[in-house]
């Protein structure tokens, strides 16, 4: 059996249990590629798995890929050998953060030439999560009025963009380190979350993701305009928690408390991929490691102060 230098999970390992060393080369089957793997991006989906025990069966985490094709299964017709690729492994066992991954070609998409293996790397979870929870839960609509909180990171600095590209008046929440970083993105307007408090303004929003930041839900829904959505993205796994079952309560009469749970959607990657060759929209990359780095950039990103997305350079 071939060898790739990967970093697996072991229980065991002292103290951040993701160790670099050489693991089994995976061989495609007659539906799979192979694919070199050149950038991973970091999300939180890979350090709360972790946290929760939910291991892929491979032990390698690592969704977003982007890389070239080594070899291709007799039944692919999609992909040959050389195609540079990009794509959500989150549905597929994951397995990005190896020299070499296996995925079947309904997971990828063809990597505009215009876009860089990195660039490539950021988008699938978090600029798809943000799509989703702005087009698909939050009803998203030009004029509207857009509350973003949790404005930095991966998916918040996708969904500034987002909003902005469907015309709508996009409010930031953040510390005062992203202020500038949000401003640039194109935000209307910021509130530094040190210095305001969203919550206790009288403007009213008709869509408000909650990716960060520990407020209650009330609070959320005090500043829903008539018929407005909140959106919950992201936070900690109490406000998560918290969010998924007493949502449904907060949602009777014409305010709508939901979530998102982004899903892999080839479609949906190829139109953020052409936003993003088209000057659309543009990834923030806060930190880039190597392979043997990994659970330092793990710890990093779950300490939840990134500014933007943390990449893996294999």
């Amino acid at each position: 059996m071939e060898k790739m230098k990967a970093v697996v999970y072991n229980k065991k390992g002292s103290p951040e249990k993701l160790i670099y060393c050489e693991a089994d080369k995976p061989v495609p089957n007659d539906n799979e590629v192979l694919i070199k793997v050149h950038a991973v991006s970091l999300n939180a989906a890979d350090y709360r798995s972790m946290k929760m025990g939910i291991i892929p069966k491979r032990k390698i985490f690592g969704a977003d890929i982007s890389g070239s094709i080594e070899s291709v299964g007799k039944n692919i017709t999609l992909f040959k050998p050389g195609d540079e690729v990009m794509g959500d492994l989150a549905s597929f066992g994951f397995g990005g953060l190896a020299q070499y991954v296996i995925a079947p070609e309904r997971a990828l998409i063809t990597k505009p030439s215009r876009i860089s293996f990195e660039e490539g790397a950021t988008l699938p979870m978090a600029a798809l999560t943000a799509l989703q929870a702005l087009r698909d839960k939050g009803n998203i609509q030009k004029g509207h009025k857009v509350l973003i909180v949790g404005c930095a990171g991966g998916v918040g600095t996708f969904a500034i963009q987002l909003a902005k590209y469907f015309e709508t008046e996009v409010t930031g929440v953040c510390s005062s380190k992203n202020v500038q970083q949000s401003d640039s993105l194109g935000a209307d307007f910021v509130i530094d979350y040190t210095k305001e408090d969203f919550s206790k303004s009288d403007k009213l929003y008709n869509l408000i993701l909650g990716i960060n930041g520990n407020y209650p839900l009330l609070a959320y829904r005090k500043c829903l305009a008539p018929n407005g959505i909140y959106v919950m993205v992201g936070g900690s796994i109490s406000q998560i928690f918290k969010s998924l079952l007493f949502g449904w309560v907060f949602s009777f009469g014409p305010k709508k408390m939901r979530s998102v749970a982004a899903k892999s959607n080839r479609h949906d990657l190829e139109f953020l991929a052409t936003l993003l060759a088209n000057g659309k929209i543009k990834p923030i990359i806060d930190r880039r490691y190597s392979l043997d780095k990994t659970a330092d950039a793990m710890n990093y990103l779950s300490q939840g102060h990134s500014t933007g997305k943390v990449i893996i350079n294999i």
